[in-house]
């Protein structure tokens, strides 16, 4: 139970990874204008995504400094993610039985 408690942990912490990136790498392309905000429904998506992760993003943005128009809290969640995936949750799977046992 507490084996695939920690593979689900793994895995949404994973697709939160990969949000986080598409969200970054989006932001970039709205700043360079490759991306047209004026369609409703990237707009959509793009606020959306931010809604989403902005609960993540706000307790750094609070500690960090300001460094005008950059913002690492997404690199600040990617490492804490990164920490938690690899030797956190890898090591507490690798400590548990193998299933069936």
């Amino acid at each position: 139970m507490l084996r695939t408690l920690l593979e689900i942990a793994a895995i949404l912490l994973n697709v939160l990874w990969w949000l986080i990136i598409i969200q970054v790498i989006l932001s970039w392309l709205v700043a360079f204008n490759v991306i047209n905000t004026s369609s409703e429904g990237m707009r959509r998506f793009l606020v959306g995504l931010d809604r989403f992760l902005e609960p993540l993003y706000r307790p750094f943005r609070k500690i960090l400094p300001d460094f005008g128009g950059l913002d690492l809290s997404p690199v600040v969640v990617l490492l804490l993610i990164g920490i938690l995936i690899n030797p956190v949750i890898s090591n507490a799977l690798a400590s548990l039985p193998a299933p069936g046992m």
